[in-house]
């Protein structure tokens, strides 16, 4: 459960689109929400990882899936995702 608008925000918009994810929390440990931050140079929580690769946060994240970037970038890696969906949160917030 998101402890955040933000996390809440990106959580969402996989859900919506039918991303399989796991989340971890890093509020329940100081030394795990620090090394996040340290191990990415990304100073904010959420931050988004697909297949390994340090995406962004909150922002960055919305940014690409309004833009179609994050589709592109679920494609490349090979990530399974409903683009009707992804087109839907176009459509309603463009």
């Amino acid at each position: 459960m998101p402890q955040c608008g933000f996390s809440s925000r990106v959580a969402g918009v996989l859900n919506f689109m039918g991303v399989d994810f796991a989340d971890v929390n890093v509020l329940a440990d100081p030394d795990v929400r620090q090394g996040i931050k340290d191990f990415s140079d990304w100073p904010t929580v959420p931050q988004l990882y697909v297949k390994g690769e340090f995406v962004g946060g909150c922002d960055i994240v919305t940014e690409m899936t309004l833009s179609g970037e994050l589709d592109t970038l679920f494609q490349t890696k090979g990530v399974k995702f409903d683009k009707e969906a992804a087109d839907k949160i176009r459509e309603a917030n463009g």
